[in-house]
This record gives structure tokens, sequence and C-alpha cells, in this order.
């Protein structure tokens, strides 16, 4: 039985690796993009990322072949014709997404579902001005796209429920591991991962360094502590990301945007792409005395951020904590977290921050009704 099509719309890098996971999956992707240049160099940018995989081993000459005749470049974006589903993956703004999509809607066969690959905007402020704004919903991969596992879909309140089992079923057999979420700020993971680079940055500003915070971390099986993560994906990205949350939650403290991380971009040193971050070049050494204590407060406040989510409804513990793993390569979700220290100790943690927090931050350790018990 023939796949159905996959229009991808964008060929920057997620673009292109949302193709490259369709196309290697069997369908057949058809892909455009605004720039000129982007279209042109788009088989051989996915033909050097696969020829990488047949140098390691692990993709046959023939399988590279095989994916690669399965995409097309077109001119534009009313040529993603015979597309089932048709993903975005331009810049985040709003106005840019809705433009898009008032161009491919009317080329597209009226069960067609139209994704947004936005980590940050409304689904639902995206999906207005179409024709069928109930059959647009959120598809967002992770970068990079083929190695990443997880994908969270997100409708809005009208989008149509066949369009979801649609979107689900299409990316699951892309190979994806599908959560659902709200049409939330951040969805799951870059909502609740704000306290993994938050509370650290609270530890800093009270006198511990980075090299102790990460290490306590590491012992604590994540793979990057969170100053290393910071340093990895750049200063500025993720003081972006924590504005756009402070301000999508309204200010809140849970939120707060930590003086050390403007003064951090403020000072050139933006991780591995400027050569040096609050950590990089150096490493971790080995874990502090009180490297536990120093766990439980970030794990603390990451079950907190995961029980306020789940208290606004749309999501599950469970897929709360898939989404957590898979998108940050956690060893384990908050809940499993929660489970590990009990409700009583993360409610007393909560607590004794709650009571030294400064004015600024009052509020920030107000624990959710899964903490409480309620």
């Amino acid at each position: 039985m023939t796949k159905p099509r996959i229009g991808i719309a964008g060929l920057g890098t997620m673009g292109l690796g949302i193709a490259q996971v369709f196309a290697s999956a069997g369908f057949s992707v058809v892909a455009t993009d605004a720039q000129a240049l982007a279209r042109e160099n788009a088989r051989d940018r996915m033909a050097s990322a696969l020829g990488k995989r047949v140098e390691a081993g692990k993709l046959s000459s023939q399988a590279r072949d095989d994916t690669l005749s399965r995409l097309t470049i077109v001119a534009a974006p009313e040529d993603l014709t015979g597309s089932s589903l048709v993903i975005e993956a331009i810049i985040e703004d709003m106005v840019a997404k809705r433009a898009l999509f008032a161009q491919i809607e009317p080329a597209l066969s009226p069960e067609a579902v139209l994704a947004t690959n936005t980590s940050s905007l409304p689904v639902g402020g995206v999906a207005q001005g179409l024709t069928r704004p109930g059959r647009l919903l959120a598809l967002h991969f992770f970068n990079p796209a083929p190695a990443m596992k997880l994908v969270e879909l997100a409708g809005h309140a009208d989008t149509d429920g066949d369009a979801i089992a649609l979107a689900r079923r299409l990316t699951e057999a892309a190979g994806k591991t599908v959560i659902d979420c709200p049409d939330r700020p951040g969805f799951i993971v870059n909502r609740c991962a704000r306290p993994y680079y938050g509370e650290a940055l609270a530890l800093q500003e009270e006198g511990r360094s980075p090299a102790d915070i990460d290490a306590a971390m590491l012992a604590a099986g994540y793979r990057l502590g969170p100053f290393s993560l910071i340093d990895l994906v750049g200063a500025d990205v993720n003081l972006a990301a924590t504005r756009g949350m402070w301000t999508a939650m309204d200010g809140h403290p849970r939120y707060h945007v930590f003086d050390s991380l403007i003064r951090q971009v403020q000072s050139g040193a933006l991780g591995r792409k400027a050569g040096r971050g609050f950590l990089f070049p150096d490493a971790p050494g080995a874990p502090p005395a009180d490297a536990q204590a120093i766990v439980k407060r970030i794990e603390s406040t990451l079950i907190n951020e995961a029980g306020w989510l789940f208290a606004e409804g749309g999501v599950t513990p469970d897929g709360i904590d898939t989404a957590m793993r898979l998108g940050l390569n956690f060893p384990y979700g908050p809940f499993a977290a929660l489970q590990r220290h009990g409700r009583d100790s993360v409610l007393e943690t909560l607590a004794a921050l709650e009571t030294a927090a400064p004015a600024h931050l009052a509020g920030r350790y107000r624990p959710a009704p899964i903490v409480t018990g309620g």
C-alpha cells in the first residue's frame, strides 16, 4: 500500500531533518523553502547527513539512495499539492506562519492536516484566518529531528479529532514517540525544563559554582548538568526561551529571568559556539559533599512545575515523564522523581525554599496540588 505524501515547508536544519525522518520511513516527501539557495542545496545537505550514517555503518548505501529518491523539491508552498500532512518549520513568527498556511491550505484537500512545528506560539493563534482551522495542529519535533524520538502533538480547542488521529498515525509510522500535550506555552518539555536551568541559576546566585551543580546532577544520572546544557544550546537561546516563558506566564516567579543569565549573555560567553560559557570549556569535577541536596532541590522544582502543568489538564503524568526522558535525555521524569523522594520530602523542600526566597521570588515554590496531595 502506498504511503501518504508528506509536505514540508521550510528547509532549514529542522525542516530538512523532518523531511529526512519521513523519507527514511518510506514516505514520499515534497518540500519547499522561500529561499532559492535552501531549495537548491537541500538534496546535497540530506545526502551529506545520510552519508555520515553510511560511513558509520548505520545505514546501507541502498537505503541512502532510496531515501533521497523519495525527496522532491518544489518552488512554492502552492506546489505541496497531494500531501496528506504538511509540516511547517520556519521562523517562530506568528504573522509569517499564518501567511504561509494561507498559501498552502487552498492547494490541499479538505481532509489534509496542517502542522506547525512551533515550540512557543499558541496553536490556536496560528490557525486563525484559515478556512479550515480544525485541520491545524502542532507537531513539535526536537533537534536533531532524525535522532530525537519525541514529538509533542498539540491541538487547539477546535482541532478536529480525526486530524489529531491522522497526524499521530503518520508520525508514529515514521518511528517517533508521540505525546499529547495541551496548547499551553512551552507544551511539555520547554515548560517543564525551565526549573532545571532556573533553579541552577538560583543556586549560582546564592554562591554555588556551575561545576558543583553540574557534577551533582551528573552523579544522579543526568547526561548533562544544567550549565553544560545552557552552554550547549547557547546562553542567548536559553535567555530568549526563558523570557518567552516568563512573558507567556504573566511574569510568574517560577519563570524568573535571573540576572546572572542576562550578564552571561551580555559578556558574550554564550557557550560552545563562543568558545566559553558558564562552564565550557571546563568539565565538572567530583560531586560536592552536598550533591544529594542539590539534586533534591532541583528535582523538587521540576516535580512542582510538572505538577502545575498536570493540574491544568490535557496531559498525563506518564506523558510528562516520557516527554522529559526523550526530549531532554533525563534519566527519569518528574513524577518518577516524586515517587523516589516522596510527597512529604518534596513538600518540605519547597516549603523551606519558599521561606528563604527573596521578595522577587515570593510564590516561586508554592506547591502544586499533586505535591500537597490535593
